[in-house]
């Protein structure tokens, strides 16, 4: 779940880092009023779920009342790269010496959490990683030894920081990590963390990922999905639990387990396709699930075939086939079928599906063979 930034700052404030004083609204009067009340001068912020909003005038600096309502009139329903603005962030101007960058994610490869920590902050990291990658330092951290105070200065001082900024940066990467593993984070990132004339050092923004599979630890999360952005796609498959990420192809990728959705989607790829999704139906192919999968892709009209991919462990190959003969009866799709049935009971799995083959429902083998069919027949029926 991505969090706004108001959401993310909020968030922050949670674990005790410093953030700016504001209020999210709605309404230019709302805005005005906030304004009056925090004192000026404010910073206007557009509120969505993407990146370069000042370069297309979603932030703007107000010294007055009547700036306030002319910049909130302006950003309201402003489209920012396919964004539309219905929330607005008020908030109060900072003064900035210094601009960093701070974030932690994890590296999977490493088997680690990961710490950026960079003095080149206000702009992209990738664009930092690109032009200048020695101004980034990273740390990687045992999830089980944690972020101690000496690491996190030994940290600092690698980044280069201003020694001016070395105890509130410390103090806050300590509070942002914890943060993010605490608070069940895939991300928690401060670009920019500033060096106030004053020597605080401050969270200015905040980008905050949250893991969708942690919200039974966290009963107000709940709250985060009222603003979480999907297409139609995508909240037909939230609403029946599947976990679905729309794309621009034209192959329609069912699979039971993430890792295997995604190897199902680099198959595509690979043997000439163009996949229209990503969808994991989880450990269970029964007939209610895959029913549901095949709506969801059956209402994508970019969807030329569809790729059902699944692996038999603790449910049964026999079982997931008997899901699927049953689904297809309870929907109607249009689009032909390619599906790989392998692991425990595919040989009885096949049996049963080969009792259904047809023109429009094709059972194969292995992904290779699976792939490349349905790639060939989304390719006749106009895919591309």
């Amino acid at each position: 779940m991505d969090l706004l930034e108001y959401q993310g700052k909020q968030f922050f404030a949670r674990y005790g880092i410093p953030v700016s004083d504001g209020e999210a609204v709605t309404t230019v009067d709302d805005a005005v009023a906030v304004a009056d009340r925090i004192g000026y001068p404010v910073v206007v912020k557009a509120q969505v779920h993407v990146g370069g909003r000042g370069k297309a005038g979603g932030v703007k600096l107000a010294d007055d009342a009547d700036a306030v309502r002319e910049h909130a009139g302006n950003i309201l329903g402003l489209d920012i790269k396919g964004h539309v603005v219905r929330t607005i962030w008020i908030e109060v101007a900072s003064d900035i010496a210094e601009e960093y960058y701070a974030s932690f994610t994890l590296d999977r490869s490493a088997k680690k959490h990961l710490g950026m920590l960079s003095a080149e902050g206000g702009v992209e990291i990738e664009t930092v990683a690109e032009e200048n990658p020695d101004a980034i330092a990273k740390i990687w951290i045992d999830p089980v030894d944690g972020l101690s105070e000496a690491d996190a200065r030994d940290w600092v001082e690698r980044a280069n920081l201003n020694p001016d900024a070395t105890e509130g940066a410390v103090d806050i990467l300590r509070k942002l990590y914890t943060a993010y593993t605490e608070g069940d984070a895939d991300l928690t990132e401060i670009n920019p963390l500033i060096l106030k004339p004053t020597g605080e050092v401050h969270a200015l923004d905040a980008k905050v990922t949250l893991d969708g599979n942690s919200t039974f630890r966290h009963e107000d999360y709940s709250e985060y999905e009222q603003t979480q952005v999907r297409d139609e796609r995508e909240e037909d498959a939230h609403s029946k639990g599947l976990q679905y990420v729309g794309l621009d192809g034209y192959v329609g990728v069912i699979a039971n387990g993430a890792g295997l959705a995604m190897s199902t989607v680099d198959i595509v790829n690979q043997v000439g396709g163009k996949p229209a999704n990503f969808l994991d139906i989880g450990g269970g192919a029964n007939a209610e699930v895959m029913a549901g999968a095949l709506e969801v892709i059956n209402n994508d009209p970019k969807v030329k075939a569809i790729f059902i991919n699944i692996f038999g462990g603790i449910t049964k190959g026999d079982e997931v086939a008997n899901g699927i003969v049953t689904a297809l009866e309870r929907v109607d799709i249009d689009a032909p079928i390619v599906i790989r049935i392998d692991g425990t009971n595919a040989a009885e799995g096949r049996e049963i599906l080969s009792r259904h083959e047809s023109a429009s429902l094709i059972s194969k083998p292995t992904m290779v063979e699976a792939a490349e069919t349905v790639v060939a027949l989304a390719k006749e029926r106009g895919g591309q």
